[in-house]
């Protein structure tokens, strides 16, 4: 081959390679044009997590190449791990179907639960739509007025969770195993808002998975009439004034290993509203619908909505979220294990 002739399969290769991004956004476009795209929500309605993934549905279609629409579908169940098992096992993996779980749920097979049938680090990590952090709270008629009333109590202080790998379930067996506290937990709720009807009926007397997001976005109008009252709060790193005064866990905890099991557990309260796709999407289309999302909170009306909804949102990127997930894989052995043992796993 001459000088000439490289030179010239070069620059056809150049030319290639720069319009491969721009084919591959026709195609995916293309393939979303006119389509429905399903977002499983591992919730029921109404809560935190079907809240804000109705607000970004709302905005996010115009920003995915092809606009194709976007409705919500709940399937709660076991603290979203049902939904987590559905996307990671049953889901199309033709960028129709996406989902939006809990953290703690695509935890579960680092905990060494056996009815969590995927790979966390499989899933297609396309975005987070507020770090968060958690509380736990009670009821204004609860009799319970403070977290040191619940450590020292005589009989089992009831708690209602969603699953046993739910928020709920897990920050209430923290309090048990790391600070003595007298109480069970109660699984079985559809979500937070079935929770919070438990509370208000009386059929559970406090309840964990009481995030800032989620507090603001079901319970506001609660919070500030005083009828629901925060108990212990779980900012590694700060006190929040919206829990109203309520202790800091990490305050109260004593040795290094402690920290690093806190760490552990309230640090996936950093991925708060992640959005996923199934395993085995093609990376065209992760990489669209990343860059949608991406777009889609930054967007004006979007956040305008938000406000106007008094929804704080604190984006994280689809690769960054992913990173997260892989950081807790990463967690030792024997805090591993020290988690197992507080959610009753060996």
């Amino acid at each position: 081959m001459s000088r000439m002739q490289r030179m010239g399969a070069a620059a056809a290769a150049l030319i290639a390679l720069s319009a491969a991004p721009a084919a591959r956004a026709d195609a995916v476009a293309d393939f979303y044009k006119g389509k429905q795209i399903s977002v499983i929500v591992g919730y029921g309605p109404g809560g935190g997590y079907d809240v804000y993934t109705r607000l970004l549905l709302r905005h996010m279609p115009r920003h995915v190449p092809g606009n194709p629409t976007m409705v919500v579908q709940n399937m709660p169940g076991a603290g979203s791990l049902r939904a987590a098992n559905y996307l990671g096992n049953a889901a199309s993996r033709d960028g129709l179907t996406l989902g939006v779980i809990g953290a703690p749920a695509a935890l579960e097979p680092l905990f060494g639960n056996a009815d969590a049938k995927f790979e966390t680090g499989g899933f297609a990590w396309l975005g987070n739509m507020i770090r968060d952090v958690a509380a736990c709270g009670t009821w204004h008629n609860s009799g319970i007025t403070s977290l040191d009333q619940i450590i020292n109590a005589k009989t089992d202080i009831v708690f209602g969770a969603s699953g046993a790998g739910s928020y709920g379930n897990q920050h209430a067996q923290i309090l048990r195993h790391m600070l003595g506290a007298r109480l069970r937990v109660i699984t079985g709720f559809t979500g937070i808002k079935d929770i919070g009807l438990a509370l208000e009926r009386g059929e559970v007397q406090a309840a964990c998975a009481l995030a800032l997001s989620t507090a603001k976005a079901t319970f506001d109008g609660n919070v500030k009439r005083g009828e629901l009252k925060f108990l212990v709060q779980f900012g590694k790193n700060q006190d929040v004034p919206y829990f109203g005064g309520a202790p800091n866990f990490y305050k109260m905890i004593k040795t290094d290993e402690q920290r690093q099991i806190a760490d552990l557990f309230f640090g996936q309260s950093e991925i708060a509203r992640p959005l996923i796709g199934p395993p085995g999407m093609q990376p065209a289309f992760v990489a669209a619908l990343r860059k949608a999302m991406a777009d889609a909170v930054a967007d004006k009306a979007f956040l305008a909505e938000a406000e106007k909804a008094g929804l704080d949102i604190d984006f994280v990127s689809g690769e960054e979220t992913a990173q997260s997930f892989a950081d807790f894989q990463k967690a030792s052995p024997a805090v591993v294990a020290k988690a197992r043992e507080i959610m009753g796993r060996k």
